[in-house]
């Protein structure tokens, strides 16, 4: 393959340099930023210090105990205590926490109790679906990977929730047209609300359709105890994402019962994973160990700052979905941005204001024509300022903040400067063991 022209002129260690530069510049600009992607959080020094540790430099293939590789005796202790701290924090009889992300956690589950052809149930992308449950015409990881097909639960859009009685129905539907579902997955990307398990677990099992919930971004609502308890509601087996409300390293782990301990053991290794990740099953230990501590009033102040931040924006004239509903009873808000602009573009706009934010596909765009890269809408969370140590009266600031650049149009660069100012004071994590290093220090061990 011919090298470019950029590639020839390209010099080793001045590429090196550069990547040290942005990742320092980095750092310094998002201890000045307002976070509030709500699929990200910030770990705690001692999380960060256990993803640095050599165990990210070896190989542990298999389960504790029977290794392929030789070296494994402080790792196996390590994951074995991870596994005993997950099943402790989520109540769950059987743990895996070898999955490297979310998704492949969810591909676990799929290549345990799906065959390639087989059905799934799953949430719609504009209703708050997943890309990991999506269609092969979508380069979902279901369709594309597994070769699922997808269909989609009933939702009540006044509710914002999966329609019980209406997904009974198609559950029957497609039966009775030769379609027999495998699989029903809850859960999503866009979850502001409980899913109705305990309404839907024992009609899905009667059915013969394994009942999974993908908690990737609740999952530390979940284990804080301000969350529904997917396990307890007739959940046969749960996805977790490691990061995002449940503050560990990023990485993924299933929870389910023991009788399905042996086809998920299969589905992580040698299914979808060879090895693991170790240091951030290091990470995840730390992780699950502080939660354990600290987590219920973690969780509990995460939510209460969302319907407070959804409070404050819907009175700053900006609209926020299921209003009616109180907005949200998880870390998320959902905000309709099409009398102001399209979300992609408020997404620039803020982030040039250090306001940190996504796009979020909602209810109606596909009809009107808007796709992923300009919807309609902003998804926004809470989770990782709350672990700053911000309170309800702080989400009136940035509502405000937020107010200025999408409703009165202000120069991001003007905002900027206030936002910087507000962000001067939470500097530090929170509910942690440790939190003497600052939150974005860059620590240089060259």
């Amino acid at each position: 393959m011919m090298e470019s022209e950029i590639e020839k002129e390209l010099d080793p260690k001045s590429a090196y340099d550069q990547v040290f530069s942005a990742l320092h510049e980095h750092q310094n600009w998002f201890s000045n930023s307002i976070p509030l992607i709500a699929s990200e959080n910030v770990p705690s020094p001692a999380v960060r210090e256990a993803i640095l540790s050599d165990f990210g430099n070896r190989y542990a293939e298999g389960w504790a105990g029977e290794r392929v590789y030789a070296g494994c005796v402080y790792i196996d202790k390590v994951e074995i205590l991870c596994m005993q701290l997950a099943r402790k924090l989520f109540c769950a009889e059987f743990v895996d926490v070898r999955p490297v992300s979310g998704v492949c956690a969810n591909l676990t589950v799929y290549s345990a109790f799906t065959d390639p052809g087989d059905t799934i149930l799953a949430l719609a992308i504009p209703y708050g679906g997943h890309i990991s449950s999506g269609r092969k015409e979508f380069n979902g990881t279901a369709g594309l990977v597994h070769g699922l097909e997808v269909e989609y639960f009933s939702f009540d859009k006044d509710n914002w929730n999966i329609d019980v009685d209406k997904t009974k129905e198609k559950v029957k539907k497609l039966k009775s047209e030769g379609k027999k579902v495998k699989l029903a997955m809850f859960g999503g990307s866009l979850f502001l609300f409980p899913h109705p398990v305990k309404e839907l677990a024992d009609f899905l099992k009667s059915e013969g359709i394994f009942v999974c919930y993908d908690s990737a971004h609740v999952s530390g609502l979940i284990a804080g105890k301000q969350f529904q308890q997917p396990l307890a509601e007739g959940a046969e087996a749960v996805t977790l994402s490691t990061h995002k409300t449940l503050f560990g390293p990023q990485g993924g782990t299933v929870l389910s019962w023991n009788k399905y301990a042996d086809k998920i053991k299969a589905g992580a290794f040698p299914g979808t994973a060879s090895n693991h990740h170790l240091h951030h099953v290091a990470g995840k230990a730390i992780a699950f160990a502080e939660f354990l501590q600290f987590g219920q009033e973690y969780a509990k102040e995460v939510i209460s700052n969302a319907q407070a931040l959804g409070q404050a924006l819907n009175d700053e004239g900006v609209d926020i979905l299921a209003a009616d509903l109180g907005y949200t009873k998880s870390h998320q808000i959902a905000i309709d941005v099409t009398k102001y602009n399209d979300g992609g573009t408020l997404e620039k706009e803020l982030e040039r204001a250090n306001i940190i934010v996504n796009r979020q596909l909602i209810p109606g765009d596909i009809k009107a024509g808007r796709h992923y890269m300009h919807p309609g809408g902003l998804r926004i969370g809470t989770s990782e300022v709350t672990r700053l140590g911000m309170k309800k009266d702080h989400m009136k600031e940035i509502a405000s903040l937020m107010a200025r650049i999408i409703v009165k149009k202000e120069d991001p660069g003007k905002v900027r400067l206030d936002v910087e100012h507000m962000r001067s004071s939470f500097q530090k994590v929170h509910y942690a063991f440790e939190t003497n290093t600052l939150a974005y220090k860059y620590v240089n061990v060259r």
